[in-house]
């Protein structure tokens, strides 16, 4: 499904991947892991097409496509989801409204029909319901006075709505309380594994700690240092990082 080869990629002039490669099937979960400013969020960004992030050798191919030759509404349109670590506020923009234009934005440029505002919204309370995020939320403006799990549960619903083939998500983890983190990683195997999920969906997690994967079960492990992938293993790997951190482990 996502075959990386060779990436090297810069921000602000400053290589941050420098060579990094790693392949994904359809129907596995990667996890990667490092220390700060080892590229983890990088990568993600790359493979989404933020701008400011300039390849500079390697190729990434998705879904037998060059994915570093299409905009990032078209590698979404693809099957590609881009979890963020800090999900942004949109003053003004109703949720409901924004997922429901996003949805049938990818929609159209796969040659389907629109969802009527009836279908979306079925479509929009089941996926709430699996993060057990109460429907009056998305009716606010896009994450204004969400907390962070709510946040990121609320991105999850985003995801579940766009059915993505892949999603990258970048430390998702990140200022959940054990609660939080339950709903949420229950949530990602409903979504990309379990009930809508399957063997042809992947999985990439972006993460500094093992906790999260004590709910969604990754099938490899990978250690991301120096800006290339130094370690793999299953997940046991991530258990010995925990255990004797990443300059042990990795070196």
């Amino acid at each position: 499904m996502l075959r990386i080869d060779n990436l090297h990629a810069t921000v602000g002039g400053k290589e941050i991947l420098k060579g990094l490669s790693l392949t994904l099937n359809p129907g596995e979960v990667h996890a990667i892991m490092g220390p700060n400013g080892a590229g983890k969020s990088t990568l993600g960004y790359v493979l989404g097409g933020r701008p400011g992030y300039e390849v500079t050798g390697g190729t990434v191919t998705f879904r037998g496509q060059d994915l570093l030759a299409l905009d990032p509404h078209e590698r979404a349109a693809t099957g590609l989801f881009l979890g963020f670590q800090y999900p942004v506020e949109i003053p003004g923009v109703s949720f409901v409204q924004f997922l429901r234009e996003a949805l049938n934005a990818q929609r159209r440029t796969r040659g389907e029909e629109s969802l009527s505002g009836g279908e979306f919204l079925k479509l929009a309370r089941a996926k709430a319901g699996l993060l057990k995020l109460d429907m009056e939320m998305l009716k606010r403006p896009v994450n204004v006075g969400f907390s962070g799990g709510e946040k990121k549960r609320a991105e999850m619903v985003q995801m579940g709505i766009l059915d993505p083939a892949l999603a990258i998500l970048d430390e998702t983890d990140s200022g959940l309380d054990i609660d939080a983190l339950r709903v949420v990683g229950e949530g990602i195997n409903a979504i990309m594994r379990q009930q809508d999920g399957g063997p042809d969906k992947a999985v990439l997690l972006i993460t500094h700690y093992q906790r999260l994967l004590d709910y969604v079960k990754p099938d490899f492990v990978h250690v991301l240092a120096g800006g290339r992938i130094v370690k793999s293993g299953g997940p046991e790997l991530a258990l010995q990082l925990e255990a004797e951190g990443y300059e042990a482990v990795a070196a």
